[in-house]
């Protein structure tokens, strides 16, 4: 295996040791176990194995390395000039059967927000900061109380059903309105907003990216149109929608037309996917735990810290990329340029050097807020307030109906066939009286 080198100066700056630093461990001898149905439907096991053994370790000869403690993953974040932020890669399972590298087009739209790096960061940053200040955020509880219970009401009158709905309704009506979308349009918003880490999810089908492609195409398109449909005499302000601010942003060449549509197609999977991830985690724990729901009904001032917790134990996310930008080490172990990190979000959320009684759900937890979930540093999520309103409004309104909420028997709740998102996309419950 070729072998990278790291200069030690001992003394006399003229005089220097070549110290060889060795690659990182494997993950484990099955290279496609994070893959596995087993792996993504309970990967907190393996997390915890990772932490314990190999908290920086290599997936095979793919590439990608897993950063799984908090510690290293603080480190990472604060390394900006070794690792790149942006998304050019991600892991899937190859032909062969084993984990490999899906390369991806580089474009302007491809890097923006999250996925982009200073100064490009901050631009885009500085351009949506004004939609998600919490005056504004605030003022939109009104409208999705109105959808909660308008999406609530079927159900309870019911008795129950597929929950996935009310999940995901919601925070796709909640991107649409910040962008300035027709409300009507929410069927095409829901299920855009919910393929946005298809890509990411590691088990790809060849058909599964064709309808991907003709998906994005057709969403781009889309927002493209209501992009170019922004009056122009508009002069946007702190409550305009999005679009707007996006429309001046590229009238004063502060960004270019792709980028702008490139935001909006990520606000979708970010405000979209994540927080009806974060929405249905919350619900299967109240169905899963009669007690903890009626403490929440008696005490609703807990119901934030229900929130955080979940957000804590089961992050939407399980992860994010960084790219190794130059030859570097991280916990003495060599990384060189192209090499890629998973920043194992959900298993530093549960690290026993940081949290007292790591995998337990406590409501007594004094830094509630101090985890990974929405990242850290210059990438922490910019529509966190949002997440959090949204889920606290959604099981509010689930625990004013009296009857208990509880899981269904059959059929059984289905995680997303994902790596990366920790999605339900069926989340059969019912009400119980």
């Amino acid at each position: 295996m070729e072998q990278y080198y790291e200069v030690v100066y001992r003394g006399d700056a003229e005089r220097a040791a070549v110290t060889p630093m060795p690659r990182a461990p494997l993950y484990s001898k099955r290279a496609d176990e994070i893959l596995s149905r087993a792996a993504i439907t309970h990967p907190h096991t393996l997390y915890a194995q990772l932490r314990e053994h190999t908290p920086i370790a290599r997936i095979g000869d793919s590439g990608f390395h897993t950063v799984a403690t908090w510690p290293h993953i603080e480190e990472v974040l604060g390394r900006e000039d070794d690792f790149s932020a942006n998304l050019t890669g991600v892991l899937y399972l190859g032909d062969s059967g084993q984990p490999a590298c899906f390369e991806l087009p580089q474009s302007g739209s491809a890097t923006v927000i999250a996925t982009a790096d200073d100064p490009r960061h901050a631009v885009h940053r500085t351009l949506l900061q004004p939609a998600f200040l919490a005056a504004k955020i605030k003022a939109m509880e009104p409208l999705l109380r109105s959808w909660a219970s308008a999406t609530l009401a079927p159900l309870a009158s019911e008795g129950g059903g597929d929950f996935t709905a009310l999940a995901e309704q919601v925070p796709a009506r909640a991107v649409a309105h910040l962008l300035g979308l027709p409300q009507e349009d929410m069927p095409l918003h829901r299920q855009w907003a919910m393929m946005g880490g298809d890509i990411l999810a590691g088990k790809i089908t060849s058909e599964r990216l064709v309808y991907l492609a003709e998906q994005t195409t057709q969403m781009a398109t889309y927002l493209a149109a209501q992009l170019d449909a922004v009056p122009n005499h508009i002069d946007a302000g702190a409550h305009s929608p999005i679009l707007y601010s996006l429309a001046k942003a590229i009238a004063q060449e502060t960004i270019s037309r792709e980028e702008a549509v490139g935001i909006a197609i990520v606000l979708f999977g970010a405000g979209g996917e994540s927080t009806s991830a974060l929405i249905g985690s919350a619900l299967y724990r109240l169905a899963g735990d009669t007690e903890l729901a009626e403490q929440l009904r008696r005490k609703p001032a807990l119901i934030p810290l229900f929130i955080e917790e979940v957000i804590r134990l089961e992050p939407p996310f399980n992860f994010h990329y960084r790219t190794v930008r130059r030859a570097c080490t991280l916990g003495g172990f060599d990384l060189v340029p192209g090499d890629r990190l998973m920043l194992l979000w959900a298993a530093a959320n549960r690290d026993g050097a940081r949290f007292v009684d790591p995998d337990t759900l406590r409501l007594d937890r004094r830094h509630s807020r101090q985890h990974l979930s929405f990242g850290r540093g210059m990438h922490f999520c910019i529509g966190a307030g949002l997440a959090r309103l949204e889920a606290k409004i959604i099981v509010e309104t689930v625990l004013t109906d009296p009857r208990r909420l509880e899981l269904m028997t059959t059929p059984k709740p289905v995680y997303a066939d994902s790596i990366f998102v920790r999605r339900f996309e069926q989340l059969p419950l019912r009400f119980a009286d």
